[in-house]
C-alpha cells in the first residue's frame, strides 16, 4: 500500500526542486499510475499540477512538451505526430487503454525510464532532449543511462528535422507490456532504439550502428546483427534468445519501412467473429467427424 505523510503542490518547478532536495524520501508525483502500485512510505509527495507543465508548445525548431502533458494529449497532437511520422502515436496506442493514457504523463514515463517503456524507445530515436531543473538540459540518450538523481524534469524537447521513422513492437497480447520494441529514425544519419530488453531502452547510432544512408542488404544485415548484440535477458514474456531474434527482425523491418523499402505495417484488426452453428450436433457420426459440415 502506498502511504505518504505530506502532500505539497508548489506553484513553480523551482519550488518543487527545493522540496525534492529537502528530504531523501520526498518524491515527485507525475500521473501516479505506477507510483500508486508500490508498497512504500513517502515523506512528502510533490504534485506538479500547478506548475504550468501541462502544455505542448511548438516553436520554429522544436516541440516543447511539459512534463505533466498526458500520453493521450501527445498521442492526439496532430502537428507533433505529423512531424515525427506518428511513431509516438503508434508506440502508445496499445498502452492499456484511453483512460490510463489520460492519466499517465510524458514526464513520468520518461523520468521513470522503465524497461518496458514504449514512450522512451519512441522518443530516443528522435532528436530529443530533457530539461532538468538541477542538471540542466541533456540529450535523452544521455539521460536514459543516468542514475535516478533527485531532480525535477520540466520539459521534453523534440527538435524538428525532416524525419523518416518507424516504430515496431511485439506483444503477447493487446495492451500487454512489450516483449521487445524498436524505433528507427533517419535524420542526420540512422538512429535505432531498442527497448524492453527487458531493461531500459538503448540507442544505437553512428559508427556503433554502421549503417550508411544508402545501404546494401549485407550492410543492413550487419547493422541488425549489431542490434542483436546489445545486452538482453529473459523474463516471463520472452527468453534472451527470442529477444535477440526480435531485435534483428524488428530492426530490419523498422529500418526498411523507414527507408521506403517495405510498406508500413498494417494497423491491428479485430479478429473475425466466431462462427456459430445454426443447430447442434444430432448424430454420433457428425461428432466423430468434427462437427456439423455446415459450420465453417
Amino acid at each position: 500500500m502506498l502511504q505518504f505523510k505530506n502532500y505539497a503542490r508548489p506553484d513553480t518547478v523551482e519550488e518543487a526542486y527545493e522540496l525534492v532536495r529537502k528530504g531523501r524520501m520526498n518524491r515527485i508525483m507525475g500521473g501516479g499510475v505506477w507510483l500508486r502500485l508500490q508498497d512504500r512510505r513517502i515523506s512528502t509527495v510533490i504534485d506538479l499540477s500547478s506548475c504550468g507543465l501541462d502544455k505542448i508548445e511548438e516553436t520554429e525548431d522544436a516541440f516543447v512538451i511539459g512534463s505533466m502533458v498526458t500520453l493521450r494529449q501527445l498521442e492526439c497532437h496532430q502537428a507533433f505526430n505529423d512531424a515525427t511520422c506518428h511513431v509516438f502515436e503508434r508506440a502508445v496506442r496499445d498502452i492499456v487503454g484511453t483512460q490510463m493514457r489520460n492519466l499517465a504523463t510524458v514526464g513520468g514515463s520518461v523520468f521513470g525510464r522503465f524497461g518496458f517503456s514504449d514512450v522512451l524507445t519512441a522518443l530516443l530515436a528522435l532528436d530529443t532532449e530533457v530539461e532538468l531543473v538541477g542538471a540542466g538540459t541533456v540529450s535523452l540518450a544521455t539521460f536514459a543511462q543516468m542514475g535516478y538523481e533527485r531532480d525535477v524534469l520540466a520539459h521534453v524537447i523534440v527538435h524538428k528535422h525532416d524525419y523518416r521513422a518507424s516504430f515496431q513492437v511485439v506483444r503477447r497480447s493487446a495492451t500487454d507490456f512489450p516483449v521487445l520494441n524498436v524505433c528507427a529514425a533517419e535524420w542526420d544519419g540512422w538512429h535505432v532504439a531498442v527497448g524492453a530488453r527487458p531493461t531500459r531502452a538503448r540507442l544505437v547510432e553512428g559508427a556503433a550502428l554502421g549503417l550508411p544512408a544508402t545501404f546494401t542488404a549485407e550492410e543492413l544485415a550487419a547493422a541488425c546483427e549489431r542490434l542483436a548484440q546489445l545486452p538482453f535477458s529473459g523474463n516471463m514474456r520472452g527468453s534472451e534468445r527470442y529477444r535477440r531474434h526480435l531485435a534483428r527482425e524488428l530492426g530490419r523491418r523498422a529500418i526498411c519501412q523507414t527507408a521506403g523499402l517495405e510498406p508500413p505495417s498494417p494497423d491491428p484488426v479485430a479478429p473475425a467473429p466466431r462462427t456459430v452453428c445454426a443447430h447442434t450436433l444430432e448424430t454420433p457420426d457428425q461428432a466423430s467427424e468434427g462437427g456439423d459440415p455446415a459450420c465453417s
